[in-house]
């Protein structure tokens, strides 16, 4: 482990001559997690980093940030060949990374490098994390933000509010794209036998944290049962560990609901190949959320490649989904099926039962033209990058 500088041997390395640049100056260079523990921000900045180096390679790089682990002279050298840096945030694998971003985008400014910040939600994150997040912001030569309610959501905040005003909206494409084939698995054996035997299968997909409300998902297989019906829910993915104890009150009240046979979680899938295999067995997908539907939900994205409806709770915004056209057509087309907000879990149970008989539609979805709408917008943003592809001197 390479330990930090002091602050002045970092001023002092700020003062030195830029060493002679044996590499070929860049665009962007872009910070990416460990991938450990793997989260859908993280998938996220891999693939628009990879749709960039499509459209324009050998112009766009990566800087990988670490726990414990910070290499100042390679760093200070990645950021110097670069115009901008940019970085997604919250990626999971930072957690215990907090000090890397942070040091890289403070070295950005050093070198007068853009930083350029793509804020995925704010309200939904821990205090904690809202702390850490707002120097970086302060930094930010551009923001991001992924929808007009996290715009909202960061426009209330006392301290960093006013960067919302000046933030630009980017659509966020779907980190899962349906593979050629599927993958069995012993959980698929088990939801399509279910359906065989009339049960109802109810899933819903992603990491498992308060800010998704999980509990009312349960709510809405013991309504179903007190309609007569038989469900399964199946949660595909794993609960983020954390300090609220989300597991624990998760467990609770599928036993204060005698939902103990009715209720699976899948764990952590590795393939798409094995997560569509189990979308596919699903009768209808189902997720109350307490902001609406927002144009971050990259999770419904993935599920509505199943060609299964979506119930999910109504949008706050009648100007959500504006800067979205991708987004828009899936709701035009009945794919996703939006519910009244404040509506019971019984409106939500009328939902599932009544698209349960839908056949399969598999939409029409190019995600690598969604992740070129999101490149577009980013390289939009980025600064001249003429002046040093052309062999001009640093400053």
């Amino acid at each position: 482990m390479t330990l930090p500088p002091s602050p002045a041997d970092a001023f002092a390395a700020s003062s030195e001559p830029v060493p002679h640049r044996s590499a070929t100056p860049v665009a962007s260079l872009h910070l990416l997690g460990a991938g450990h523990p793997p989260c859908g921000i993280g998938d996220f900045s891999q693939l628009l980093l990879d749709t960039l180096r499509a459209a324009e390679p050998g112009v766009h790089n990566a800087l990988t940030i670490e726990p414990r682990q910070f290499r100042l002279a390679e760093t200070w050298a990645a950021i110097g060949r670069a115009d901008a840096v940019v970085a997604n945030f919250p990626v999971v694998a930072w957690k215990r990374a907090l000090f890397g971003p942070l040091a890289v985008y403070a070295l950005a400014k050093l070198r007068r490098r853009a930083c350029l910040t793509i804020l995925h939600e704010w309200a939904g994150l821990h205090r904690l994390r809202r702390l850490v997040l707002r120097p970086l912001l302060l930094l930010s030569d551009t923001i991001f933000l992924v929808s007009p309610q996290v715009r909202e959501e960061l426009a209330a905040d006392s301290l960093v509010g006013f960067l919302a005003r000046r933030a630009a909206l980017m659509p966020v494409p779907p980190n899962l794209s349906r593979p050629a084939g599927i993958a069995d698995s012993p959980l698929r054996q088990r939801l399509l036998a279910a359906r065989r035997a009339g049960r109802v299968v109810l899933g819903h997909f992603g990491s498992i944290y308060p800010g998704k409300q999980p509990e009312a998902v349960l709510d809405i297989a013991a309504a179903l049962a007190a309609r007569g019906e038989d469900p399964l829910l199946v949660f595909i993915g794993s609960f983020i560990k954390a300090s609220d104890g989300i597991e624990g009150v998760f467990d609770a009240k599928v036993a204060a609901l005698g939902l103990e046979d009715a209720v699976v979680v899948s764990g952590y899938v590795a393939s798409a190949e094995e997560l569509f295999g189990l979308f596919e067995t699903v009768d209808a997908f189902a997720y109350v959320l307490p902001e609406g539907l927002t144009a971050r939900r990259a999770s419904v994205l993935a599920c509505v490649q199943a060609g299964r409806p979506v119930v999910v709770t109504a949008p706050m915004r009648a100007d959500e989904f504006d800067h979205h056209s991708r987004y828009r057509e899936l709701l035009a087309a009945g794919a996703i099926l939006p519910v009244p907000r404040g509506a019971p879990a019984e409106a939500y149970a009328e939902a599932v039962l009544g698209a349960r008989a839908r056949p399969t539609r598999l939409p029409e979805i190019d995600r690598a033209a969604w992740f070129r709408d999101a490149a577009d917008g980013l390289r939009a943003r980025m600064p001249d990058r003429g002046r040093r592809r052309l062999g001009a001197p640093e400053t």
